[in-house]
């Protein structure tokens, strides 16, 4: 049976005077501009009543109509073992893991990996229930490249009291990063807004039009071509450290998507970004004690580093 389109019709704001079609309909209707711009090559989108092509520029208080996407199909946590995740801490409120590189947090459109979620689902582990189906129980993600410490609330009072905390900025989350070449200064904040990168959607970077963003970073190491950090949020933007790292011009070393040296991660045989989750702070839901894990770097990571350290005492 076939449907009615969800036609949106909306005036181009003066401020959006003079950008793209694709750029004006994500930042009017939400979109990524990857999926903008599949709907205006799909002719979905006109511009004072004519169909018009993703480059084109649009002027303020033109009427900007767009067919909306059919909604996604709801995504399932699929019950499945995760080789590698390692459960540091479990009581009738919280479990704390540490999550192995190239698992997500939660199943999401396109991901066809393992996740937490449905390693703990695997396990016989009941979460909360609060959130997104996909996401319950989730309070805080880490990348799929990235391994480290992750909370999950079991409760529903955990998963309200562990939010509450992320929002209020009083947990503490402590990374690792080896990064190439030497901050200077050798500790310090980086205080730069993030927001998507303006032409490449599965990145970001800092921009004027970004989310605040302040990144804590000390000096643990010193290296000949690298430098070993603890790094402390203070707010927690997506790809947040390797961002700031990057645009501090000390990419995460291994991190290729924002511009690390290939050579360099070859040479120490990693395939993905030097970076750990290293600690994680917080008070417990149950009775407001403060409680703390850590967790020793993985395999990959601590042989990189040893390879690094070698390089330099030679």
């Amino acid at each position: 049976m076939s449907t009615v389109p969800d036609i949106r019709t909306l005036p181009v704001p003066d401020g959006l005077e003079g950008e793209r079609v694709d750029a004006a309909i994500a930042r009017m209707f939400g979109f990524s501009r990857t999926k903008a711009a599949e709907l205006a090559a799909a002719g979905k989108v006109q511009v004072d009543g004519a169909v018009v092509a993703k480059s084109e520029r649009v002027r303020g208080g033109a009427w900007l109509e767009v067919e909306m996407p059919e909604p996604a199909a709801p995504v399932r946590v699929v019950a499945e073992p995760v080789e590698g995740m390692e459960i540091v801490y479990d009581d009738d409120d919280i479990v704390v893991v540490v999550k192995p590189v190239g698992v997500a947090a939660h199943p999401s459109p396109g991901w066809t990996g393992t996740t937490v979620i449905g390693g703990l689902a695997a396990a016989g582990y009941r979460v909360s229930t609060s959130g997104a189906a996909e996401r319950q129980g989730v309070v805080h993600r880490l990348d799929v490249g990235t391994s480290g410490l992750m909370a999950v609330a079991k409760s529903e009072r955990a998963y309200t009291s562990l939010k509450a905390q992320f929002k209020e900025r009083v947990v503490d989350k402590r990374y690792h990063a080896l990064v190439q070449g030497h901050p200077d200064p050798m500790s310090g904040t980086i205080d730069a807004p993030i927001g998507r990168h303006p032409n490449h959607d599965y990145k970001f970077a800092v921009t004027a039009e970004g989310k605040p963003s302040v990144t804590h970073y000390d000096l643990i190491e010193a290296f000949r071509s690298a430098s070993l950090l603890d790094i402390k949020l203070e707010t927690g933007r997506t790809h947040q450290i390797r961002v700031h790292m990057a645009a501090h011009r000390h990419p995460c070393v291994g991190d290729l998507t924002y511009g690390a040296d290939p050579t360099l991660a070859k040479r120490l045989g990693l395939t993905r970004q030097w970076l750990h989750a290293m600690k994680l702070g917080f008070e417990h839901p149950s009775d407001g004690r403060w409680v703390e894990f850590e967790s020793t770097y993985p395999e990959d990571l601590q042989s990189a580093l040893d390879k690094v350290r070698a390089e330099s005492n030679a």
